[in-house]
């Protein structure tokens, strides 16, 4: 029997690759000093003319924003054809993406049978872990160099002056002249730093809580907001009810404003954070940084993903089906 022999550390070409990309970055920083990008809210515009107009919303134009979402939609594509094309052929092994893609998968799925129940987790865990992988990916590609950085130059007051490296045209620390202060446009910029999507998302998911609350309790839904059964024969406990339920409807309305502020401002401070560090620090002392950004972006992507399912597994019951819960098993 042959004895299986690893490769030695050496060896590992992958490793090579990450040190050489490390001492380019070092000498890189060296020659040209690194460039603060401008932090602007709103994403930007990449063409000049809108791609359509609409009578009561305006133009809309093609945004870097709109770029990430694409390349989001691409590679969560690619990992969804991989596991197709690993699974497809019943002689080889999966490898360990695909592995441990799959024990994710029946993580989630359990956790959401746990919460939601085996009737309904069917219906709830394929909005759960589409939501995760999507922000996660998203988040996670604030991560990839170019990303922020690469894109086109265009005259800003409180810009940079430009310089020619490599036939490539480049900011440069410095005064500018009056006039010739350049700022760039990135080409791709991380996509949940676009407050439209996140409201966007918001949106999706309290539409579909109202749809399982629906879908679970039908019209009688609808007395969690407008509960006046007892206004008349308790005239007390019916204002309360009624009082209750226009909270409920706030509730609702508040939980668009955190979902969609909660992953807007985390993820766009890390990139404001990563934005001011990479200028200030050495390349490898930004390592720790792009750590902490790693596990941000995970625990947010985790955080609207648990935060989605919970609300839509809450709307599937009334308030009294707990006591009746309890009282039968009593």
């Amino acid at each position: 029997m042959e004895e299986i022999t690893k490769p030695k550390w050496r060896y590992g070409k992958f490793r090579w690759i990450v040190l050489g990309l490390i001492i380019l970055q070092i000498i890189g920083a060296r020659l040209i000093a690194p460039v603060r990008p401008e932090i602007i809210l709103p994403a930007e515009a990449l063409t000049e003319h809108p791609l359509f107009s609409l009578p009561v919303l305006g133009d809309f134009y093609l945004t870097n924003t709109m770029v990430a979402m694409i390349l989001v939609d691409l590679i969560i594509l690619g990992i969804a054809l991989m596991v197709r094309k690993q699974y497809s052929n019943e002689d080889k092994v999966p490898n360990g993406f695909v592995l441990a893609l799959e024990a994710l998968v029946e993580y989630i799925y359990n956790l959401t049978e746990n919460t939601a129940g085996k009737k309904w987790a069917k219906q709830i865990f394929p909005w759960f872990f589409t939501i995760f992988l999507f922000v996660l990916v998203a988040n996670w590609m604030e991560l990839i160099p170019g990303v922020d950085s690469i894109g086109f130059l265009h005259h800003s007051e409180e810009g940079h002056p430009v310089r020619q490296v490599l036939g490539l045209t480049t900011l440069v620390q410095g005064e500018p002249a009056p006039g010739e202060g350049f700022a760039v446009v990135p080409f791709v910029r991380v996509l949940t730093t676009d407050l439209n999507f996140t409201v966007a998302l918001a949106l999706i998911v309290m539409v579909m809580v109202q749809y399982f609350g629906f879908k679970a309790q039908g019209v009688k839904y609808l007395e969690k907001f407008w509960n006046v059964k007892t206004i008349f024969t308790k005239p007390m406990l019916g204002l309360i009810d009624w009082g209750v339920g226009i909270l409920e409807i706030i509730s609702e309305l508040s939980k668009i404003l955190s979902f969609s502020f909660r992953l807007f401002g985390n993820i766009f401070a890390g990139s404001v954070m990563l934005f001011v560090i990479g200028s200030l620090l050495p390349v490898v002392a930004q390592s720790a940084f792009l750590g902490l950004e790693f596990f941000v972006g995970a625990i947010q992507a985790v955080v609207f993903g648990m935060l989605a399912m919970v609300f839509m597994s809450m709307a599937l019951h009334g308030h009294g089906d707990d006591e009746k819960h309890q009282e039968h098993e009593a």
